[in-house]
């Protein structure tokens, strides 16, 4: 029997035109897949969270591969991964996400070597949640430093987890406060 069950998705696109300069040649896109599935362990202690963790690899991958279909897999520069569980689940079954979606992430975009910023919380149905981005392939790259809203109005509800991806197709619009370029990538290490 799966630990996956799913009542709802959602994807939400964010286009950023312009931060009250001039509109750049190409909007800005952030884009944030979310699942909400039933807590598995809601309620009660489990010792063993590994086969949850394995099992959540198959959700990160439905999840990064809609974001890559939506934006571009050559258009990915940003990415970042998030967890809210309900109030009867506890932090750890948000920490599972960390292996599973920034395994999905790596495996679907051609393992970029940035660590895969992340944001976790237990809280009440309809909490909002800010995620840190940031370049996929180095993450002292100042001008991609962003963030994205993500939650559900309904979600999660006690017994579940609201999981979630996020991509988006470059750097903060008007980035100029120096520091690291992505052109200037050359260590190749995931962080300079």
């Amino acid at each position: 029997m799966s630990l996956i069950e799913i009542r709802k998705r959602s994807l939400t696109i964010e286009t950023i035109y312009h931060e009250g300069g001039p509109v750049p040649d190409q909007p800005l896109r952030i884009a944030a897949a979310c699942a909400v599935i039933r807590n598995p362990y809601a309620g009660r202690y489990e010792p063993d969270l590994l086969p949850f963790m394995a099992e959540l690899r198959s959700l990160g991958t439905l999840l990064a591969t809609e974001l890559v279909d939506t934006l571009g897999k050559d258009k990915v520069e940003v990415y970042s991964k998030a967890a809210i569980v309900g109030v009867d689940g506890e932090l750890e079954h948000a920490a599972v996400w960390h292996e599973a979606g920034g395994w999905a992430m790596r495996a679907v975009l051609g393992e970029p070597k940035a660590i895969v910023p992340a944001s976790k919380a237990v809280a009440a149905t309809g909490y909002r949640l800010m995620v840190p981005l940031h370049y996929i392939h180095a993450c002292y790259v100042r001008s991609h430093y962003n963030s994205v809203e993500i939650g559900i109005q309904d979600a999660p509800r006690p017994k579940e987890i609201l999981y979630a991806l996020v991509m988006g197709t470059g750097g903060r619009i008007h980035a100029r406060l120096g520091g690291l370029t992505k052109e200037n990538v050359s260590v190749h290490d995931g962080q300079r």
